[in-house]
């Protein structure tokens, strides 16, 4: 095995990771299995899962077998899971984690994230419960009562590091203003050439948090895609560049990841393309080729919250999400867009939204918000307008 190919990033707490993974989002049942086994005779020693993608007992079947055949040690692997929404609660956080643990039948995880940092209700065994209405009932537990919950996993000995997934600038400061006794060592988003992510990279940088970046090939098989999306994997920009190099278009993309110390976890069943992307460690793009992958940005996003609740891409959720620095995030479509608003914010707004071209993401809401000195009963409300338009 070539050096590059031991390749690994190192996190705050001493620990590491292999800086390119198997990625299981939607990996085809019935063939997630031999995707793992194949991944692992190849080489690959890190393994990306999470108990939503409901393929986990696969994963595990994958890992298992692997081991017993003699081909790697536990140890060897790095296994990576994802705490589910409907277990974000203090007492039920490991829970979450041993409900992953049993179907991937380990005794610990390497990894293991904070999935998002919303949660859901559960109601008895319905994990994606849903009103009459339709859209999912939210739960309003802060995601700091769930890094709690996280960190007392680590002292347990259930899991080796945590980190968080899906997570902002804004919303990772909060967890780093805890008092925490256990370092948030990875941070895992989406980033490709069309969504850069430069000020959240550059963010985790300054806090020594290593960033892992998830559908990097562009995420062509999800439920929403649009006929007028970008497709990352027919850019000729891209194309020119496998050509020039030849490597596959896919090879480029991992290696624009790796070649920025940003661990990559591109999900393929089929057993070529598990190995093509597994040889992206054995070459380099030049600083100007880099470059030119970061000047497609166009700040498209590929994975949206709703594909787990709806097809529709910009289906409304109406939702108040209290933050512990006396503000309230308020969810729309594929980003958290915070605002500074007081948590005397009445349930009751509504939300005017606008898309750029699907690129950019421009919030302009309208809340109702109750003064603090009116007392309960009273009716009378304060409207005032806030407009977001980050990244």
């Amino acid at each position: 095995m070539a050096a590059d190919k031991q390749r690994r990033v190192n996190f705050s707490n001493g620990q590491s990771m292999p800086i390119l993974g198997l990625g299981t989002w939607k990996s085809e049942p019935g063939k997630v299995t031999n995707a793992v086994k194949t991944a692992i005779a190849a080489g690959y020693r890190h393994i990306d899962c999470a108990y939503c993608y409901f393929n986990e007992a696969e994963v595990g079947a994958g890992i298992s077998a692997k081991i017993d055949d003699g081909t790697v040690k536990r140890e060897d692997l790095f296994v990576t899971s994802k705490l589910f929404q409907s277990y974000h609660k203090l007492e039920d956080v490991e829970i979450g984690l041993k409900k992953s643990l049993d179907l991937l039948e380990l005794d610990y995880l390497d990894l293991f994230l904070l999935h998002w940092p919303l949660a859901v209700k559960r109601i008895g065994d319905d994990e994606y419960p849903r009103g009459a209405d339709g859209k999912p009932l939210f739960d309003d537990t802060h995601f700091t009562e769930s890094w709690k919950g996280m960190e007392k996993l680590v002292e347990k000995g259930l899991v080796k590091s945590i980190g968080l997934s899906n997570f902002t600038v804004p919303q990772i400061k909060e967890v780093l203003a805890l008092p925490n006794k256990v370092p948030i060592v990875n941070l895992q988003i989406e980033i490709t050439p069309y969504l850069t992510q430069t000020e959240l990279l550059d963010f985790c940088k300054s806090k020594n948090i290593i960033v892992t970046a998830y559908s990097p090939l562009g995420s062509g098989d999800r439920d929403d895609a649009k006929p007028s999306d970008p497709v990352l994997m027919e850019d000729p920009n891209v194309g020119e560049l496998a050509k020039k190099s030849g490597k596959s278009v896919a090879q480029i993309l991992i290696r624009y990841h790796i070649q920025q110390g940003v661990a990559c976890v591109p999900k393929s069943v089929t057993p070529s393309r598990i190995q093509d992307n597994f040889e992206s460690l054995n070459f380099k793009l030049s600083d100007g080729d880099v470059a030119k992958l970061k000047a497609l940005d166009k700040n498209f996003r590929y994975c949206t919250y709703e594909e787990g609740f709806s097809n529709n891409r910009f289906t409304d959720y109406e939702h108040s999400y209290p933050n512990s620095n006396n503000t309230h995030a308020y969810y729309r479509n594929d980003c958290f867009t915070e605002f500074l608003i007081p948590r005397t914010v009445d349930r009751r707004f509504i939300y005017h939204h606008s898309w750029s071209s699907g690129s950019r993401c421009e919030c302009s809401c309208i809340v109702q918000l109750r003064p603090v000195s009116v007392e309960e009963g009273d009716s009378s409300l304060k409207q005032e307008s806030y407009n977001d338009t980050r990244q």
